[in-house]
This record gives C-alpha cells, sequence and structure tokens, in this order.
C-alpha cells in the first residue's frame, strides 16, 4: 500500500502565500472604505458650505432712513426707542401679542431689533446665489441684479453669510434676513439635559443589576431579549409611546400645573420634560446595552479578588467593577445622546413648534430643537430658506461635536482618577 507524502515545507508556503494575498485583499478593501468615507463626508461639508455663503439681492419695501429718530438709524437706537418705534407704527392689536408672547422689557435689544427689521423694514429677498456661483459666475449674477434692478430701484445685492454671531444669539422669525437660531439651540440644549438625567442612571442600573445580580435565568434572557429588540424599534414608535405616557397620561405633571408652575386651564403636556421623557426613553436600551457590555469586560479576577478579601458584592461593584467599565459606559451613552440630539420623529409627534419666538426658560417650555427647525426650513420653497438649514446644520454639527468633545474629557478624567 502506497501513501502519497505531502512535503510539510511546501504545504506551509503555500498556505502562507494565501493567506497574506487573502490579508492583503480585505486590506485593499478596508482602504477603500475609508476613503470612500472620507470623500462623502467632504463632500457633505462641501455642498452645507456651498449654501451658507454667496450673493443676494435684497430689497427693503420700507426705507430704513423713514424709521430714524432725530437723525439716529435704527441700529444705533437704544431698547426703549425702538420699542416706541414699533408701537407708533403697529396697531395695538400686533403689539399687544408680540407683548403677551413675551414682554418687551425681558428682550434684549438684539430681540426688538431683529422685530422692527422684520415688523417695519420688511426686507424681501429676491433673488439668492450659493458659494461657487457667487464665486465663478459673477458675470451672470450682475446680469441678473442690472435686469432685477430696473424694476426694483431700491434693490441692493449683497454677499451673505447666513451663519452669523447675530443669527445664532437672535430669535426665530417669520423673515429669513432676522431669522435666529438661538430658541433651537436652548430647545436642544433642554431637551437633552432632560434625557440624560432620566436615561444615564436609570441605564447604568439597569445594566449593573442585570450583570451582576439577577443570574442566568429565564427571566435575565426574556428581559435581555427584549432590550435588544428595543434598540431597533423606529424612533417614531417611541414618540407615539411618549404623546401617549407624558403628554397625555402624565400631563398634570409635564405641563408643570401638578407643582403649580403654569395656568391650569392653559397648560397641556407639549412641553420640553416630555421630549427629553421620551428621548430617554429613546436611548434607554442603548445605554443599558453598550453599559452591560463594559460591565461584561471587566476581568473576572478582579471579583474574585474581592471575594477573596471579604468584600461584598455591592462593594466589589462600586470600587471596582464600575470604575474599570466606566470608559465603555461613558463611550456608550455618548453614541446614545449623539443619536437623541440629532431626532426628529419622536419630537413631532410629542408636540415640538415648527414656529416659536420665544426661548424656553423650563422644563415646563414650549420648545423646538434644531432638527425641527432644519427640517422646517428645508420643507419651505423659498431658496433663502434653504441657505438658512445649512447654517443651522453647522450649528447644529458644533454642538454635536462639542458636547462629544466635553463627554469625552470627563470620561478621560475619571478613567485617570480610578
Amino acid at each position: 500500500m502506497k501513501f502519497n507524502s505531502i512535503d510539510p515545507k511546501n504545504s506551509f508556503a503555500d498556505n502562507l502565500s494565501a493567506r497574506t494575498r487573502s490579508g492583503k485583499t480585505w486590506q485593499l478593501m478596508f482602504l477603500l472604505a475609508t476613503i470612500v468615507a472620507i470623500i462623502t463626508l467632504t463632500l457633505l461639508m462641501i455642498n452645507i458650505i456651498n449654501s451658507v455663503f454667496g450673493y443676494a439681492i435684497i430689497d427693503s419695501k420700507v426705507d430704513p432712513a423713514t424709521l430714524a429718530v432725530d437723525g439716529i438709524s435704527i441700529e444705533e437706537q437704544s431698547k426703549e426707542q425702538l420699542v416706541e418705534l414699533l408701537r407708533a407704527n403697529l396697531s395695538k392689536g400686533a403689539f399687544n401679542k408680540m407683548e403677551n408672547e413675551k414682554s418687551f422689557t425681558d428682550r434684549s435689544w438684539s430681540e426688538v431689533l431683529s422685530v422692527v427689521e422684520e415688523r417695519l423694514l420688511k426686507f424681501d429677498v429676491l433673488k439668492t446665489w450659493n458659494l461657487w456661483d457667487s464665486l465663478f459666475k459673477r458675470t451672470d449674477v450682475t446680469q441678473e441684479y442690472t435686469a432685477i434692478l430696473e424694476e426694483n430701484p431700491n434693490a441692493q445685492l449683497k454677499f451673505i453669510s447666513w451663519l452669523t454671531w447675530e443669527r445664532v444669539v437672535r430669535p426665530q422669525s417669520s423673515e429669513p434676513l432676522t431669522a435666529g437660531i438661538r430658541t433651537a439651540i436652548l430647545g436642544s440644549l433642554w431637551t437633552i439635559v432632560i434625557t440624560i438625567i432620566f436615561a444615564f442612571p436609570i441605564g447604568v442600573g439597569a445594566a449593573v443589576y442585570l450583570e451582576e445580580y439577577a443570574g442566568k435565568n429565564w427571566v435575565n434572557r426574556v428581559i435581555q431579549t427584549n432590550i435588544n429588540n428595543l434598540a431597533g424599534v423606529p424612533s417614531i414608535i417611541y414618540g407615539i409611546l411618549g404623546l401617549a405616557i407624558f403628554v397625555r397620561t402624565l400631563e398634570p405633571l409635564t405641563s408643570g400645573s401638578l407643582l403649580g408652575f403654569v395656568d391650569p386651564t392653559t397648560a397641556n403636556g407639549r412641553t420640553v420634560l416630555s421630549a427629553g421623557l421620551t428621548l430617554g426613553l429613546l436611548v434607554l436600551p442603548l445605554i443599558i446595552i453598550n453599559s452591560q457590555e463594559a460591565i461584561r469586560s471587566v476581568p473576572q479576577s478582579l471579583r474574585h479578588a474581592g471575594y477573596g478579601l471579604g468584600a461584598t458584592k455591592w462593594q466589589i461593584t462600586w470600587a471596582h467593577v464600575l470604575p474599570n467599565a466606566l470608559p465603555g459606559i461613558l463611550t456608550g451613552t455618548i453614541l446614545a445622546i449623539s443619536r437623541a440630539i440629532g431626532e426628529t420623529a419622536p419630537l413631532v409627534v410629542v408636540g415640538a413648534s415648527t414656529a416659536i419666538s420665544f426661548d424656553p426658560t423650563s422644563p415646563f417650555s414650549k420648545f423646538t430643537t434644531l432638527p425641527i427647525q432644519i427640517y422646517q426650513w428645508t420643507a419651505r420653497p423659498q431658496p433663502e430658506w434653504q441657505h438658512l438649514a445649512g447654517a443651522a446644520i453647522l450649528v447644529l454639527l458644533v454642538l454635536l461635536l462639542s458636547l462629544n468633545a466635553a463627554a469625552i474629557i470627563a470620561r478621560n478624567k475619571l478613567s485617570r482618577k480610578f
């Protein structure tokens, strides 16, 4: 009987060559995927920036010189003078309506100036161009401006940045040139703070119980399966849940009437508190799952060493498990909160306002958020609102990166502390 002999050296060399080729192929694929991702993000940022800057033809239905008081332009007038200007030029009903929404005494100078520009000057945007056309098609821009100037002699051609500090600190408005983002920024911050306060301790507590105390039984497996399923539920379902629980069932609490903060006859549950609690439900499964993975990654030897020294389970959990799992827990929380910042559908269902001119000042205030504002502006047909949406997108990205950076710094400091 003959056996075919196999040369071990040749077999190893052939196998090593095949593995090397396979490794290089996968390395190339990963590199291509990274390049595609970078190109996609770069094109996205270029498209956003392209819409934020550019020429615009602006016409004012009222000459600003006619609103000057003793030769002082509206930009140089005091807040009291601007308020008297509004009182003199608006109807009593319109003035009182704005006073009821937010007293002029509580409004800043920039807010009052924004109202004057919106209600009295009534700027009108006749034509806009993006940054690319403004830089490389200047001749076409000039020709169109000349044609428009024949019908609108007061029209002006200006190079506009739709993202300025004044626009960031101004409240919302129905006019694109005076519309601001401050109200939406404050609404997003209020909502996220409530989300973190609600979801983080509950999520970490649930993860600690499931990993350290619940044990391996069928009840724990059922709970774990449902948590994993909840992480994949569409966000609008959480909006419907929030509408049923927080807006309607818990309306006395979420409106503030139970605590005496608002008039019970006018209160409703469509507040910042309802939005924050709804987003808390949305991110809660993600925080639980990520916290469980972080706790599970802590070596069992640390627990055994604690037991060997006579420590209780809670002492081991508090002094050893949680400090070592904290970086992973905070990383998962950062990812969950990043998702919550960009959510729109559940907030629309809960009752976020698309047009609101006053800032949220408490958990029981009416609100809007940056994603809601961006959606509302992009839905409008006028191009100037789409330029504003691009500016709001940049603000949202800066806000998101700032919050993530603050969370990462806190995570690193806590990790070094423990």
